[in-house]
């Protein structure tokens, strides 16, 4: 248990690293290349973000699972083996289809310029199968530290060439296109530098590895686990990059429907895009609290220890909610100077703040995801998840005719909003908890709501004149936010004691509070 509670802090660190690096390089990206610059890569990067998160968190953790079923070191390395043979086949036909098809899809993007930028980021899915099968073997064999190392590696690559490409690209005045297919060129290096950090470990295992046929599992048997088991782990890991792909597909050409003009509708579409890395930086906590619980509840139900595994999973829950609405609104109320600080203007500012409310949303999905994932339930987050995407397809370009951008963020909220209810619909009574959550909720609505108030009292005075003064504003509003929340929580006990203790530095709080009371 210690062995995999240290993989599980850090693959949580490394995980931490990797989601920072990829929200903070986009502000001196858009800084750089301007809404339309910035506009050009976000329409691509979803289809990045899908090979990302196969090759990094979503086959990966299947694959792990499965070899850490098998009773013996040669079962192990087959069904890697059998892994690396279906991904190979899937990373193939990706590939070919993305390049074959470039074209049609920039053109349903209503973008032709787009089709170089999509057959760059093709290259990335050959670096898949290696990659995947390599981080699921060494995270079922609790060897977590190459994959940690590989993600870093990967990150900083691919975060160098893009910001190389935005700054060259003001140099030698190249096109929003250009720049953007050599940004996404760094997916690919990225991948290619990944693979070298696993290469020589990988390669000593399996060069006189037991072969696939070798494997307890045939591979009908398996490949239908990694359809249905894998298939749904990888795409919930996915679940904002899908419904950010719908949103390359409906919001610019909803825009120029609505009767906007090309270049406007590009740049509207870029001033949108601003709100994915502020939500991805409100989700680090989150997703870091779901990973580190999520090998205890796993143990408790391997012990049959029914009420552990609930308590865990409230413990998980209350925290989820807890921090995620504190983030929630503390971004929608310091907006405006973020925006500014960030982007040099308040553009988009309503959107930004109707999107960020799926910091929350998808806080509480990983949260319910990770108990149904501990029961080894993927049908029902497969199926949440289809039909929110439905909901986000069938309603997205309707709404942005209508309302614009903030259309299209209201409806992220509806989609995520369905996927939410049918998740929860779906976990065991005895974690939902509905008696603890009417304790909690006027509990959280007085810390947040305090903290609100006095984010607003002390910032609203400050004028914003421009950049420096949003620097101001915003380092005002989240040091009050902070303080506010946390003395707000202590004095209505929002969390438990045990819940405290599962926070980073929560024992020291916990510690400095009990030294002060006795002052």
């Amino acid at each position: 248990m210690q062995q995999v509670m240290r993989g599980a802090w850090i693959l949580t660190l490394s995980s931490l690293i990797a989601k920072i690096l990829s929200a903070v390089y986009r502000v001196p990206f858009q800084n750089l290349v301007g809404d339309t610059g910035f506009y050009v890569y976000q329409q691509i990067y979803p289809i990045y973000g899908l090979g990302m998160t196969f090759a990094l968190s979503g086959f990966p953790v299947f694959i792990s699972k499965v070899v850490a079923e098998a009773k013996d070191p040669l079962a192990q390395q087959a069904i890697t083996r059998q892994a690396l043979v279906l991904l190979t086949w899937l990373s193939w036909v990706i590939f070919a289809g993305l390049e074959l098809f470039a074209e049609p899809l920039a053109w349903s993007m209503a973008d032709s310029n787009l089709t170089p930028l999509i057959q760059v980021v093709g290259f990335m899915f050959l670096t898949m199968p290696t990659l995947a099968s390599a981080r699921g073997y060494f995270q079922g064999t609790f060897d977590m530290v190459k994959t940690a190392t590989s993600q870093v590696v990967e990150q900083f690559i691919r975060v160098a060439v893009i910001l190389f490409a935005a700054w060259w690209s003001l140099q030698a005045h190249w096109s929003p296109y250009q720049m953007g297919a050599v940004a996404m060129s760094g997916a690919f290096l990225g991948g290619l530098g990944a693979i070298l950090v696993l290469w020589r470990p990988y390669r000593r295992v399996f060069r006189q590895a037991a072969p696939a046929s070798a494997s307890p599992m045939s591979y009908w048997t398996f490949g239908r686990r990694f359809i249905t088991e894998g298939g749904s782990i990888a795409l919930f890991s996915a679940m904002l990059i899908v419904l950010q792909l719908v949103d390359s597909f409906t919001i610019k050409r909803g825009l120029v429907l609505a009767g906007a003009l090309e270049p406007v509708a590009k740049s509207l579409k870029g001033i949108y895009d601003r709100g994915q890395p502020l939500v991805q930086l409100g989700l680090v906590v989150a997703t870091a609290l779901a990973t580190t619980l999520l090998p205890t509840m796993t143990h408790a139900l391997a012990n049959r220890q029914r009420q552990v595994f609930a308590r865990t999973a409230g413990e998980l829950i209350h925290l989820s909610l807890g921090v995620s609405a504190a983030a929630t609104a503390g971004l929608i109320i310091l907006m405006p100077a973020i925006n500014l600080l960030l982007f040099g203007d308040t553009a988009g500012t309503l959107s930004l703040q109707v999107y960020s409310l799926s910091i929350l949303i998808v806080a509480m999905i990983n949260a319910y995801n990770s108990v149904l994932q501990s029961l080894n339930n993927y049908r029902a987050t497969t199926w949440a998840l289809a039909f929110g995407l439905l909901v986000k397809i069938g309603l997205n370009t309707l709404f942005v005719v209508r309302y614009g951008t903030v259309g299209a963020a209201a409806i992220t909220i509806l989609s995520l909003g369905v996927i939410l209810n049918l998740v929860y619909l779906a976990v065991p009574s005895e974690v939902k908890m509905q008696g603890a959550l009417r304790i909690f909720g006027p509990k959280l609505f007085i810390a947040t709501g305090g903290m609100v108030l006095a984010v607003w009292l002390v910032t609203a005075a400050v004028p914003m004149t421009g950049r420096i003064a949003a620097v101001g504003v915003s380092a005002i509003g989240v040091v009050t936010g902070v303080v506010v929340f946390v003395l707000l929580a202590s004095w209505v006990k929002l969390f438990s004691v045990r819940e405290v203790l599962s926070i980073p530095a929560g024992r020291r709080f916990l510690k400095w509070q009990q030294q002060r009371r006795k002052r």
